[in-house]
């Protein structure tokens, strides 16, 4: 059939139409050199790819059989089609000499059989050599012979004596014919030469000579000896060896030596290639007589064949998530050796985790025998051995490369299971403060990273407002300035999510501590200082010893750590070494016992710093009155509240104001008791009233003086017999002193007695007023 011509409609055998065709990818699969047949993939027609030969492909095999293995993919299934090759009459019969020399001496018996060669014809049955025939003569007749193999050769019979005399070479025409349509000869030329009497033809010890040879047999090596003898003598006895009509194949492999008959190996045998020669070998003695005899060799199998190891079909990548059983390959494993020489074992090298399984035919499937894991292993190069059972045996290799294909399988990790941020406080509003960062083994869209924040322990705003992330990077950002004054820690769940579908996240807590600078001055917490330009007075006793608790200054710092150790120390004294401050305590002491010499008030400013770099640091100004009472400590706070340098403009006006309402209240007064008086008739009183102002008094009183009315006293007169009965006229003082000597915050320390005794007097003052008012 011309190359083309379609075989037959595989499709239609398999009940496939043409879309079904386009997917599922229907080929064949070639496990030899030459790919006689292919497939329409349009039509799914089988046609002829290359020039067939069944002659080439089977020899002499009467069944000439041709293996396709077509595959078909989208569910895998494999097809395994024979296609019978039928002969046709394309050779004619062959003489492989067409020119036979005969020579045969005169006193030839009739009957004698001359071996006039044999055609050959690759055809098989009625198309190979069926018969010869003779042309006519009077002599020789044709008989027709068959071998053991089934060949037919013909031998020239002579019918009556020879007459060299008369006839000294006969010409004759052979003819081979074949059975075929139409049929075909082929002719050979025989030339009968007659020569003077030789009556012993040499004869062979064997009529045939049988021998087997291993087919990795050494270039050569010796194979057989024929021998024959010759009784004739002389000339006559002397035997010469020559192939008869043997084939060129057998010319090709094997060497006849003419004087012993030695057969040697020329060329290396190969049972694949050829399993047994026929040959003739004739024996001429040197009267022309020829005798000839039938060697038969035959070619044993050797393991020289390593199996052959073709990929019908590979499936790479394979998704990670592959389920054991997933067919990974088709693999088609021959052997051209034939017994146990050609059966094939399959097997995997190395712990993987795939298997082989066996079909059918030779076939072989590669599945998956265990899960998969792209993240430790992302491809496989499967090595496949094949090995045949001979002796020894054989091995092919071959790797397969198979690619893992990703899947989401992998959540994002973080580096650490927690993380601690320690960010200074006053840190620049924007700046970056830490990144976090997350790994995903996956690869691709699936490894992409998203980070972003789920929520935080504060309460009062969003956490966006305190801090961000760069949900590429996982930069924190600080999207204000901390103050550790404020609070102190915060934690928040960062969340870093991938890009596969369904996507995968893992949380972490980031704790994030704001660390403390030296930002606070301390604060002066005793003595108080909250009326500013007030005057702070303490009173000491004049008796007071060295070492005498004066008083004690308390201070804080909002700071922590380093930053809020205090300490104390003395900067500006009235009297330097008079008093000691506690380096840490803040404890104000005497060094040494009063003097009559050293001044009655004192100055001291006390510096209280903190321990930070560069420290801060506070001042507070103590004016110390060493006096027995308040009485006798009166005078040196009046002079030391009377100094300009502690009045304010706020003070000014609140003294004014107070003034202006005083003096409406002693202007009513004033005109009671005139009116008292012009009543009793005694204008004497008027001399001896005289106002006596304190307004500098006010001073005296601590410094939220502000919050009330500014006191002032007055001295009156009543009579001439109570001219010595002078009392301060304080019915709006009295409230105010009451206010002031209870206040637990005075400047002025006041002993118990001095504060009972001070009352007493102001309620018998009050009393006595409101009398002479009344009267």
């Amino acid at each position: 059939m011309p190359k083309g011509s379609v075989v037959g409609n595989l499709a239609k055998d398999l009940g496939l139409n043409a879309r079904e065709l386009a997917k599922r990818n229907l080929h064949v699969v070639s496990v030899t050199k030459t790919q006689y047949f292919s497939i329409n993939a349009e039509n799914g027609n089988l046609f002829v790819n290359d020039r067939i030969d069944r002659e080439g492909i089977c020899g002499k095999n009467p069944l000439c059989l041709v293996n396709v293995e077509v595959v078909i993919e989208n569910p895998l299934n494999v097809f395994h089609i024979t296609v019978a090759i039928q002969d046709i009459n394309d050779h004619a019969p062959q003489f492989l000499n067409g020119n036979i020399h005969l020579e045969t001496i005169e006193v030839t018996l009739p009957g004698t059989r001359f071996l006039i060669g044999k055609a050959e014809d690759p055809d098989i049955g009625m198309n190979s050599l069926q018969n010869y025939q003779l042309s006519t003569n009077q002599y020789f007749i044709l008989e027709i012979r068959e071998r053991q193999d089934g060949n037919k050769y013909a031998e020239l019979v002579l019918k009556k004596p020879l007459d060299r005399e008369k006839e000294q070479i006969f010409h004759l025409v052979l003819t081979a014919l074949d059975g075929g349509e139409p049929r075909k000869t082929g002719t050979a030329q025989v030339w009968v030469n007659v020569t003077d009497a030789n009556d012993n033809p040499p004869i062979f010890t064997q009529e045939v000579y049988k021998v087997s040879l291993l087919e990795n047999l050494p270039v050569g090596s010796f194979v057989l000896q024929v021998v024959a003898s010759d009784n004739d003598e002389g000339t006559n006895a002397q035997i010469t060896y020559h192939f008869n009509n043997a084939p060129m194949n057998a010319h090709q492999k094997f060497r006849l030596d003419p004087a012993n008959g030695t057969i040697t190996l020329i060329k290396s045998l190969d049972f694949e290639e050829m399993e047994e020669y026929t040959m003739t070998v004739a024996a001429r003695d040197g009267g022309g007589l020829v005798t000839q005899c039938n060697v038969e060799i035959s070619v044993l199998d050797e393991n020289d064949n390593s199996p052959e190891v073709n990929l019908a079909s590979v499936f790479s990548p394979i998704p990670e998530d592959s389920l054991p059983g997933t067919l990974i390959a088709l693999i088609n494993i021959n052997d051209k050796d034939t017994g146990d020489n050609g059966k094939v074992a399959c097997s995997l090298q190395n712990s993987l985790p795939f298997k082989v399984v066996p079909t059918s035919n030779n076939y072989y499937k590669l599945l998956l025998d265990s899960l998969l894991d792209r993240e430790s292993i992302s491809e496989y190069n499967i090595a496949v051995t094949a090995t045949d059972k001979g002796n020894p045996p054989l091995s092919t290799h071959k790797t397969i490369s198979v690619q893992i294909s990703d899947k989401n399988d992998n959540s994002p990790s973080f580096e650490k299971p927690s993380y601690s941020i320690y960010v200074p406080e006053n840190n620049p509003s924007g700046a970056s403060i830490f990144t976090i960062k997350a790994l995903d083994p996956d690869m691709n869209q699936n490894s992409q990273i998203t980070y972003s924040i789920l929520h935080s322990n504060i309460e009062e705003l969003p956490i966006s407002s305190y801090i961000s992330i760069n949900s590429e990077t996982g930069a924190l950002y600080a999207q204000r300035s901390f103050d550790y004054e404020q609070f102190r820690e915060f934690q928040l769940q960062v969340k870093a999510q991938d890009g596969g579908s369904p996507p995968l996240s893992s949380n972490v807590t980031v704790r994030v501590f704001i660390m403390d600078r030296n930002d606070n001055s301390p604060r002066i917490l005793s003595p108080s200082q909250e009326a500013k330009g007030s005057a702070l007075f303490e009173m000491v006793p004049r008796s007071a010893e060295a070492g005498y608790l004066v008083t004690k200054v308390v201070a804080v710092d909002a700071d922590s750590g380093h930053n809020a150790w205090l300490s104390y120390h003395v900067i500006q004294a009235t009297e330097p070494g008079f008093f000691t401050v506690g380096s840490h305590t803040g404890e104000i002491r005497t060094a040494r016992a009063f003097v009559e010499k050293d001044a009655a008030k004192q100055k001291l400013a006390i510096l209280v710093k903190d321990n930070g770099q560069p420290s801060l640091s506070a001042t507070v100004t103590l004016n110390l009155v060493f006096a027995e009472n308040f009485q006798e400590a009166l005078p040196e706070m009046k002079s030391q509240s009377s100094s300009p340098d502690y009045q304010s403009d706020l003070q000014f006006y609140l003294v004014l104001a107070l003034a202006l309402m005083s003096f409406l209240f002693l202007l009513t007064v004033i005109l009671a008791i005139l009116m008292k008086l012009r009543r009793s008739g005694n204008p004497k009183f008027l001399q001896c009233f005289a106002p006596v102002p304190h307004s500098k008094a006010g001073a005296i009183f601590p410094p939220n003086f502000e919050d009330g009315t500014l006191p002032y006293s007055y001295q009156l007169c009543l009579s001439s017999e109570s001219r010595k009965n002078e009392f301060t006229f304080l019915t709006p003082n009295v409230q105010i002193a009451g206010n002031v000597l209870g206040n637990d915050n005075l400047g002025v320390p006041l002993t118990g007695n001095e504060q009972n005794n001070l009352n007493s007097e102001v309620e018998n003052t009050e009393k006595d007023v409101m009398k002479e008012i009344a009267s």
